[in-house]
């Protein structure tokens, strides 16, 4: 038997288990302090509190809950005494799915990284569906952060929507990532408390969108909130619901550069994913940035020197006589090879011009808006190193909104989204000084050397800061040799999850993977991703403290001792 405060380390199958006596009582755990798994059985006792002596965790060892955080509970085993024998019983007591998804809250609830990491790996371990990881994630943010939609839940989504491009390696590394943007955003945030629909039966659908205009107009959040919310309620069909946001997305210009018709868009990309049953509280989450977002019409580069705003607001008067769309049949439009090099011209008239004629000859309304987006990638391909560093973001914030919109008009095609293509062109043209003087295309020659090791020469070339034309060669030869597309993305996927988190960077490369999906095999498909490329490059390599984190979690998931590595971590490490 043991004697009072004798420990003992016994190896049972897979288990390192360390016993621990106290009184009268053992207490059977697993060995490895389930923070960062230190050796638990050099802690410290002391009435029952167990301290692991690597970050100062302390546990009950009787129940095996941690009294911090950002340590996960102990595996605590059954131990039954007979006689003089110490049995042990090596199925834990908890219910380990359960546990994790607890977990996986608390790591969201209090913004702790490692947790999220260890949580989201356990669970696909435990056969968890990647659609239900993403819903706990998309619940949590919509109703934890009083401000809606934001960057971490368009991180997430986004994150969802590049899954089947990644390696399978890579995919818990992209949860991980959404995940904590989203707890990252809601840190410290007030919750939001929703607003109940209209009672009684719901006012006819288009009263509802009607006075949903009205109230963003006025800004009026709370008005704008109960209709969306009566409308959801009634049970209206998500593409009348789409076009009363969509419509208010573009009664102003360009609202907040571009973000709120980009989050409106990501918000039904999410609802694709997780569910209509969620569109109540994912879509009113939406209201604040409609309302608060600034207008166009506000800032004095839409006015002077060329009012854009009234050239809009002319054309506009004319898109009721546009025909409807008719994919099957595109009357003269001859694509997109006469169209983008007026959209990238110093006209606006010619452009807008351009756009309404090729309305007019019947092109389908989606690949005039796929035209604008390929238009905006061509910019960012042809970014000029002369510029400011902060200009790639003006550059991103045209193609992500531009991508938006082809998106949006894809899913639910409209008038109103029209108007979001002529804002995406005008905002592509307020973009062209920074092609002066434009960046050469990448040239025939490859920087890619063997195909075959795509990814070693990506990763290599992304080690080496601002190696931008170097990178955008690498991807084009790779292109223009016929190498096998997913091995390029799965590599640019790797080479911006590797990297600390970046809002602008995401949303580059996914609306990039989204492009060349759709231009696969054309100029358009390789000028998003070589315009990818480009940007990501220029903002790497960033200090990767997120991708350490994750290796952590990662290691100890595979039961590798991480301590005898990294002794001389600090607790502010963590």
């Amino acid at each position: 038997m043991f004697r009072p405060r004798e420990t003992m380390v016994i190896r049972a199958g897979r288990h390192m288990i360390a016993l621990f006596a106290e009184g009268d009582r053992i207490y059977a755990i697993d060995n490895r302090c389930p923070h960062m798994g230190f050796p638990l059985h050099r802690g410290t006792l002391r009435e029952g509190l167990l301290t692991c002596h690597w970050h100062h965790a302390r546990f009950d060892l009787q129940t095996g809950g941690t009294f911090d955080l950002w340590a996960d509970d102990l595996i605590v085993f059954p131990v039954e005494i007979r006689g003089e024998e110490v049995w042990v019983n090596l199925h834990p007591r908890e219910d380990r799915h359960a546990q994790t998804r607890a977990r996986l809250e608390d790591g969201l609830k209090h913004h702790l990284p490692l947790v999220l990491a260890k949580s989201i790996l356990r669970l696909l371990d435990l056969g968890e569906d990647p659609v239900e990881i993403f819903r706990i994630g998309l619940e949590f943010g919509v109703h934890y952060r009083q401000a809606g939609w934001g960057p971490g839940l368009t991180i997430l989504t986004a994150m969802m929507n590049m899954l089947p491009y990644l390696d399978p390696r890579d995919r818990p590394r992209a949860l991980y990532h959404g995940l904590d943007a989203v707890a990252e955003d809601c840190e410290g945030a007030s919750p939001r408390f929703p607003i109940r629909p209209l009672p009684g039966p719901a006012s006819d659908p288009e009263r509802l969108r009607r006075w949903f205009r009205q109230f963003v107009e006025v800004r009026d959040a709370e008005g704008a909130e109960r209709c969306l919310a009566s409308a959801v309620e009634a049970g209206l069909p998500p593409l009348a619901i789409a076009d009363m946001i969509f419509a208010s997305a573009t009664d102003h210009r360009y609202i907040a550069i571009g973000h709120a018709l980009d989050f409106a868009n990501k918000a039904f990309e999410a609802l694709e994913i997780a569910g209509w049953q969620h569109a109540g509280p994912t879509l009113t989450s939406l209201v604040p940035i409609l309302v608060s977002g600034e207008r166009m019409e506000e800032n004095a580069a839409w006015r002077h020197p060329v009012g854009l705003v009234a050239l809009l607001e002319q054309a506009f008067e004319i898109l009721p006589t546009i025909p409807a769309a008719d994919p099957a049949s595109k009357g003269k439009w001859t694509g997109p090879e006469r169209l983008i090099p007026v959209l990238l011209g110093d006209q606006p008239v010619d452009i807008v011009e351009a756009l309404l004629e090729a309305l007019q000859e019947g092109a389908p309304w989606e690949e005039v808006a796929g035209t604008v987006a390929a238009a905006a990638a061509l910019r960012i391909v042809r970014f000029s190193m002369n510029n400011e560093f902060s200009d790639w973001d003006t550059a991103l914030h045209t193609f992500s909104f531009a991508s938006a919109v082809h998106q949006a008009m894809r899913r639910f095609p409209s008038r109103a989204l029209l108007r979001g293509v002529f804002d995406a062109a005008m905002s592509v043209y307020l973009d062209r000084f920074l092609n002066i003087p434009p960046a050469p295309l990448p040239e025939e020659g490859s920087a890619m050397g063997d195909p075959d090791h795509v990814e070693e020469t990506l990763q290599a070339l992304l080690n080496r800061q601002a190696a931008v034309q170097e990178v955008a060669s690498a991807v084009a030869g790779y292109l223009r040799a016929g190498g096998e597309a997913s091995r390029l993305l799965a590599a640019l996927g790797h080479g911006l999850l590797r990297e600390d988190r970046n809002f602008h960077t995401i949303q580059m490369m996914e609306a990039a993977f989204r492009q060349f999906s759709i231009w696969r095999g054309t100029s358009p498909g390789d000028w998003a991703l070589i315009a990818a490329a480009r940007y990501l490059a220029a903002h790497v390599p960033t200090r990767r403290a997120q991708e350490q984190t994750y290796r952590i979690a990662e290691r100890l998931h595979r039961g590798e001792r991480l301590y005898e590595e990294l002794a001389g971590m600090g607790q502010g490490e963590r």
